[in-house]
């Protein structure tokens, strides 16, 4: 889980639809706390050697609350990354909407 209490990231970082795309460690982030009103987090739970090449397995796709992130409004899984971000993107798109 990621601790909502480290300081934001200073500096330029990926943007993807002109939101933040951030990554640290097996945690990816993407959203903006301060304006979204949810953000999307993917934990890379496993991965596996493709071709001699680490590729992550196993991603755990969380849409949280940015008023209280301790409020977790939809979650879930699936096996690779780029089926983890679509599915997450549409997750986060919907809940924008919402508020």
């Amino acid at each position: 889980m990621v601790d909502m209490n480290t300081l934001p990231v200073e500096g330029k970082y990926l943007m993807y639809k002109n939101k933040p795309l951030v990554r640290e460690g097996n945690t990816i982030c993407y959203g903006d706390r301060e304006t979204d009103a949810c953000f999307l987090i993917l934990e890379i739970i496993g991965s596996k050697t493709v071709k001699g090449i680490e590729v992550p397995s196993g991603i755990f796709i969380q849409i949280v609350d940015s008023a209280n992130p301790a409020k977790i409004l939809k979650q879930g899984d699936k096996p690779t990354l780029t089926e983890a971000f679509s599915l997450g993107l549409i997750w986060f798109e919907r809940y924008s909407k919402k508020q």
